[in-house]
């Protein structure tokens, strides 16, 4: 899975950097927060935890309204738990990679409103689960951990300012976070600023 990831992460890089030289080419930096949580059938009483993400992407536009946006950013998300005097945060960071197909509605002068789905991967590059009962952070992947790969859908809604960037995105994720029937799934909402270029 871990060399299917990387594959897939040097196609998506060596097409961005050819239609880089197309005129129909721009890039955007982006920031924002995370509210994360895991849900599934097993999961009860867990609550959100905020997490940030910080990425860059690259638009492809085929015309004034469709475009193909891919984008590359470092996201955490995570879980926490609470009960009779047990709790425990779950921290997980990720490289994320959406890909994106975004359709874009002009309302007037530079702003636009603009509407994104697609499908993303991620992949778990470090993070610690921590317990007020413990002092030992364990870590978060790994081999007694969650399973690093992750993968879902991805939709959005944002507002183009010229070249000023605003956006609600969401994330539901369609992967076990363990290799274990019912195991719980990651769900992540971001509000995002960004500057495209």
């Amino acid at each position: 899975m871990k060399k299917l990831l990387l594959l897939l992460v040097i196609i998506l890089g060596c097409n961005m950097l050819t239609m880089a030289q197309d005129s129909k080419v721009s890039w955007n930096a982006k920031a924002g927060l995370n509210l994360s949580n895991w849900t599934g059938a097993d999961v009860q009483g867990n609550n959100a935890k905020l997490g940030f993400k910080v990425g860059v992407g690259m638009e492809y536009a085929f015309n004034n309204i469709w475009s193909l946006q891919p984008s590359l950013f470092l996201s955490t998300k995570g879980t926490k738990y609470s009960e009779s005097g047990l709790k425990v945060t779950v921290n997980q960071m990720y490289l994320d990679l959406p890909v994106n197909i975004q359709a874009r509605v002009h309302i007037e002068g530079e702003t636009n409103l603009i509407f994104s789905a697609g499908p993303y991967i991620a992949y778990g590059i470090g993070g610690k689960i921590s317990s007020n009962l413990s002092s030992n952070d364990a870590n978060t992947f790994g081999k007694d951990g969650l399973d690093e790969f992750d993968a879902g859908v991805g939709f959005g809604v944002g507002l183009e300012f010229g070249k000023v960037l605003v956006g609600l995105d969401g994330q539901v994720g369609s992967i076990n976070l363990k290799d274990v029937e019912g195991a719980a799934k990651n769900i992540n909402f971001s509000v995002t600023l960004g500057y495209k270029f």
